[in-house]
């Protein structure tokens, strides 16, 4: 398709619809941006339903497979060490790994969104606090923190305690990632409100007299959703990434596997020096996957904000 035709297309999607389903629509009219949205909704059919695909969870106890076979029509990813199939464990570890890097972009965006309103649309000494804050917590590495705070918080909660049915462990990685990665999304939101609180709609909302948080509710909020949206994504591929690197080093549950546990397995079984790849390469695509198609949606949809905003201007 040619640029012009390109252009025509755009512009007539634009003249039709409006908000997230015009972002849908212009994302569904990139190629990448198609694969990346298969990509995710294959991975999210995984963790909403594993059961169906792949039957239950194996555990030590009810493999039946021989340790470490390769890929066969059988076993289509292999056998782990302990002769548990590796597509069952990969389709059941995109649950837990999704959850994670879900509820934990979750907890980002309320804080570093909240925190960056707050301080674009107040201004002054408490912007200059916030920003502050932000500040130190975007120098500091998010593993380190998150290396540092996970055993405390498992200590503090206790690890066999289940909330809706999830154990304590992944909720304090998930509280942990989402705790310390908020910096970066204050930064950008707060950019964003302060150019939005110079529109006429934000001073007519004062002139009727509305309190500030009903302006930031009422106005702002609105105006950045399709900016947390693409950086809630982002977030998403990089908690993911957290999630893994914990879970490799130990800090993850055995009893509820992710794809960084199934690595941590593979290595404290020696896979690589034994010729096993089957038993990196299942959960390690899965990771790769996931975090490009997040980082592709991503950038797509901030490619399409700067876009509009260059039309309207």
């Amino acid at each position: 398709m040619s640029a012009g035709a390109s252009v025509n297309v755009s512009t007539r999607i634009r003249a039709r619809v409006s908000g997230g389903n015009r972002m849908m629509l212009l994302l569904l009219h990139r190629w990448d941006a198609r694969i990346a949205l298969m990509i995710l909704a294959l991975l999210t059919l995984s963790g909403i339903a594993p059961e169906m695909l792949v039957g239950p969870l194996q555990t030590a106890t009810s493999a039946t497979a021989a340790a470490l076979l390769p890929p066969s029509g059988t076993h289509l990813f292999g056998t782990d060490d302990l002769g548990r199939d590796l597509l069952n464990l990969t389709i059941h570890g995109a649950r837990i790994s999704l959850v994670v890097g879900a509820l934990s972009a979750a907890i980002t965006l309320v804080i570093g969104g909240g925190i960056g309103m707050i301080a674009g649309y107040r201004g002054g000494r408490i912007d200059a606090l916030l920003m502050r804050v932000a500040d130190t917590f975007l120098i500091l590495p998010t593993f380190v923190l998150a290396l540092i705070l996970a055993p405390i918080l498992r200590e503090l909660i206790g690890a066999q305690t289940e909330i809706f049915g999830i154990r304590t462990t992944l909720l304090t990685i998930v509280a942990v990632i989402g705790l310390t990665s908020w910096s970066s999304t204050a930064r950008i939101v707060r950019s964003q409100t302060l150019s939005l609180r110079e529109r006429t709609f934000v001073e007519r909302a004062r002139l009727v007299g509305l309190s500030p948080m009903q302006i930031i509710a009422r106005h702002i909020f609105p105006n950045i959703r399709t900016v947390l949206v693409a950086n809630g994504i982002v977030v998403i591929a990089g908690s993911i990434l957290t999630e893994s690197t914990l879970s490799f080093i130990g800090l993850g549950d055995p009893f509820q596997p992710s794809w960084g546990t199934i690595l941590g397995n593979a290595q404290s079984a020696a896979a690589p020096s034994l010729g096993a790849w089957w038993f990196i390469t299942a959960p390690g695509c899965a990771v790769l996957l996931t975090v490009a198609a997040c980082t592709i949606i991503g950038n797509a949809i901030d490619e399409l904000l700067d876009r509009d905003v260059r039309v309207r201007r």
